[in-house]
């Protein structure tokens, strides 16, 4: 897949070619990784870090918060490396200070070995010093302690000259299951495919920045046609990942749905572009595009409104859904009309009776033992839990959304009582 990279210095996003020659000023990186962040993840490279001339810290964060980040540059302490994982970088990219001692710290599958060449030697301090070292061993070294590489051709840096395949290949034969992910010099969609065939991601940033090739394209580029109309199936789902119907997606309505971010498909019975929700307003946000593992068929992930996907008024093709979605939808309707008296429209209007409820349950929940009695309690007390969001105006997708960061951090609380 590609990958694309946000370079940043002085809190804009840049593209230097061969590391010093300044080419493309970006401008605010939020606006490239809102739309880089739409299909798989993002390279975000700290270069006044990297060159120790500063740090692009808060900016940095502020992407991660929102997007599925890898963070690279200047991170040369496990202080600085345990930052970036706590606050959601899916990995941290260690260049300089990759060995195995420093490594070995941190959690393998999170740690990427940034090895930056220079004619196939490694360079190191923003690029600034040679250690001679060819990088066949250095990934020898440190295959066993890190969870990826980014292989940079310094040489080809910016420069647009098409990859080396020969060398790429090479390299994942060496890094063997270790994933791959190599950057400098990519100049066509094409590579990208090629590249992605051999099992290895490629980081882009000035085709990307300067036009000379489509983001999108690069991101279909992967998949297989094997059908003779070049459709491809697509499965739609919602923000907590369940199914809500199979479509079908051409290159055309692929293109429409990154650009206007909305569930835009391919009609097979009308052979056309189908809006979804255009007549009957149950329109779609798109979040999120994703492959499958074979490369034949795609996933949307969209905030789905009105009274649901399907033609039958239902939430989904197989029916309405149930689990946790289902009763916050619940809840907000008895927010908006629940009958006076009722215990919901207590728990809504009362002063003070859904915090009491909530304690109790919490309370009645702790001291339950038999099987039964903890699911029913357990119940009880997620039904409070979720109307005392819907009664503040949170989804039940943020709070899943703050599990999966939590799941991110690496240091831990204690977890110790409070008195």
């Amino acid at each position: 897949m590609i990958i694309p990279s946000i370079d940043l210095q002085s809190g804009k996003a840049v593209q230097l070619i061969g590391g010093k020659e300044f080419a493309v000023d970006g401008g605010d990186p939020l606006n490239w990784a809102s739309e880089f962040g739409i299909a798989g993840e993002i390279g975000v490279i700290d270069l006044d870090a990297a060159l120790g001339t500063g740090n692009n810290r808060e900016t940095i964060v502020g992407i991660l918060r929102d997007h599925r980040c890898r963070v690279g540059g200047g991170i040369r302490t496990i202080e600085d490396a345990m930052f970036y994982l706590d606050h959601g970088a899916l990995q941290v990219i260690i260049g300089t200070k990759a060995t195995p001692e420093f490594c070995s710290q941190l959690p393998r599958a999170r740690v990427m070995a940034a090895l930056d060449t220079y004619h196939g030697e490694v360079v190191v301090d923003g690029w600034q010093t040679n250690t001679k070292k060819p990088i066949e061993e250095r990934i020898a070294e440190l295959k066993d302690h890190v969870g990826g590489f980014l292989v940079t051709f310094v040489e080809r840096e910016g420069r647009m000259v098409t990859m080396d395949m020969d060398r790429c290949r090479a390299l994942k034969e060496l890094c063997g299951d270790v994933p791959l992910t190599v950057a400098g010099g990519l100049s066509t969609v094409e590579e990208v495919a090629e590249l992605d065939a051999m099992d290895i991601d490629v980081q882009v940033g000035m085709a990307l920045y300067t036009r000379k090739i489509d983001y999108i394209d690069c991101v279909l580029s992967p998949l297989k046609r094997r059908l003779p109309d070049q459709l491809w199936p697509t499965v739609v789902a919602d923000e907590q990942g369940r199914a809500l119907g199979l479509v079908w997606s051409s290159e055309e309505s692929v293109r429409l749905a990154a650009k206007e971010r909305r569930g835009i498909y391919y009609s097979r019975s009308r052979q056309e572009i189908w809006r979804k929700g255009e007549t009957s307003g149950a329109v779609q946000e798109l979040l999120r595009i994703d492959l499958d593992c074979d490369r034949d068929a795609l996933r949307f992930t969209v905030r789905q409104a009105g009274t649901g996907f399907c033609h039958k008024q239902t939430e989904s093709c197989w029916g309405d859904l149930g689990g946790f979605g289902a009763l916050q939808a619940t809840l907000v309707d008895r927010k908006a009309d629940a009958p006076t008296g009722s215990y919901s429209a207590r728990l809504f209007t009362e002063d003070g009776l859904l915090e009491s409820k909530l304690k109790e349950e919490a309370k009645e929940l702790t001291e339950a033992t038999e099987r039964s009695h903890i699911i029913a309690e357990a119940a009880d007390l997620f039904y409070l839990a979720t109307t005392k969001l819907v009664q503040s105006g949170i989804s039940l997708v943020e709070v899943e959304r703050e599990l999966d960061r939590r799941s991110k951090k690496v240091t831990r609380r204690g977890g110790d009582r409070k008195s």
